[in-house]
Order: structure tokens, then sequence, then C-alpha cells
């Protein structure tokens, strides 16, 4: 940008951040700093390095310091993860366009393997998820309870919601339970993979991915298949 002073001579000025904008950056950069050194080890100092910011504009734009940082930062992401989730949900397994019988299963396994793939795609984000399990004990109730509700309890309602709707169409039972075939739907497609993977940090091959969602996808098919 430039500007003409009073005498004519011109100067170049460098566009300034909004506060938004440096928000965000700092938030960028406390995600991939939490979820390389999880909340406890976490400094803003680092943060701070990461972020090219000064740890007094980190606490001018989060006055709480690392608690309310870290809320932020899991909102944020989750969120993310969340649309993402839903986005392959209806595009997959709407509830408004329920598949043919025959298409179930195949339906299933893209949505399976797409939600799977997210490890890879947000690897940040689950490295943040693998850190909260880790140090549960140490992160605050409250910053616990936001992240829950910004991320898997959003999703879990729409696929709670999607699995009714396959057992009133007479494509699944659900065993008067939606909520309960949503748990157990989630865990049989990824538990094996995240727990090997240690939450996407170390991909297995797609071969072995594939097959453990099919594996699993199969599981819950014989368990809440329709019998009609």
């Amino acid at each position: 940008m430039t500007s003409t002073g009073a005498k004519g001579e011109t100067s170049t000025t460098r566009p300034r951040r909004s506060r938004a904008d440096k928000a965000t950056a700092i938030v960028q950069a406390a995600c991939e700093v939490f979820g390389r050194d999880g909340y406890s080890r976490a400094s803003i100092d680092t943060i701070a390095t990461e972020a090219g910011a000064s740890t007094r504009t980190i606490y001018n734009h989060f006055p709480g310091g690392k608690e309310e940082l870290f809320r932020s930062v899991m909102q944020w992401s989750s969120e993310r993860v969340r649309d993402e989730q839903l986005a392959q949900l209806r595009r997959y397994l709407d509830p408004e366009r329920p598949p043919h019988p025959d298409d179930l299963e195949r339906d299933l396994l893209v949505l399976a393997r797409a939600w799977v793939g997210l490890m890879t795609d947000f690897r940040d984000h689950f490295s943040l998820v693998r850190h909260i399990y880790a140090e549960a004990g140490h992160i605050p109730p409250e910053v616990l309870e936001a992240w829950q509700e910004a991320g898997p309890r959003a999703v879990g309602r729409e696929v709670t919601a999607a699995m009714a709707a396959l057992d009133n169409r007479g494509l699944i039972d659900v065993h008067g339970d939606p909520a309960q075939a949503t748990v157990h739907f989630m865990a049989l497609i990824s538990t094996e993979i995240t727990q090997r993977s240690y939450w996407g940090l170390s991909p297995l091959p797609q071969e072995e991915a594939d097959r453990l969602t099919a594996a699993g996808v199969r599981a819950f098919l014989r368990a809440y298949g329709s019998a009609g």
C-alpha cells in the first residue's frame, strides 16, 4: 500500500492484521503446540513463538491464559472436524434419502472410511484429542465439557437421528435404542484403527485400515441388520 505525503513523496506501509486475524493466528499456532506437547507441557511462550506474537498479545486476546486459549482451540478445532463429519454423514447417509437395503452396507462403509480418513486430514486435532484422554485429570472440567458439546456430542446426536431414521424404514433394527447403536457403530469402525495408529500419528497402511473398517461395518450389520 502506498500513500502520498504533503510534499508528494510516497511511502510504503505494511497492511496491519485485524484483531480477529491475530486471534486466529494464535489459535492455529496453539492447536499445533497443544497437539504436539499436550496441555500440561505447552507454554504460552512456545505458543507465542509459533504464532509470531508476543506473550502480551496472547494475554490481550486470551486474558484467562492457557486455560482460556486451550478452550478456544478445542472449540475451533472441534467445530471444524464436526462440520466435516456432518457434511459426510449427510452425503453418504442422509436420513431424508435413505439408501436401498442392498446399498446400506456400501454407504456405511464409504462413510466409515471417510471418517477414519479425517485423522489424517485433521492431524493436529486428533493429536489434541489423544492428549485430552491422556491428561484428562489435568484439564479443567469445563474445558472437557465444552469440547464434548462442540464436537463429539453434536455429531453423536446427528448419527443417532440417522440411525433412528434407518430403523423407522426397516433397514436396521436398533432394538429401541438408536443412541446405543450409534456408540457401537462408532466404536466398531474406528476404535482399533485409532488405537493402533495412535490417533493418526502413525497411520496404518490403507489396505489394513480399509480391512478394519469393512470388518467393523459387517459386525455392526450383524448386530443391527434388519431381520426383514
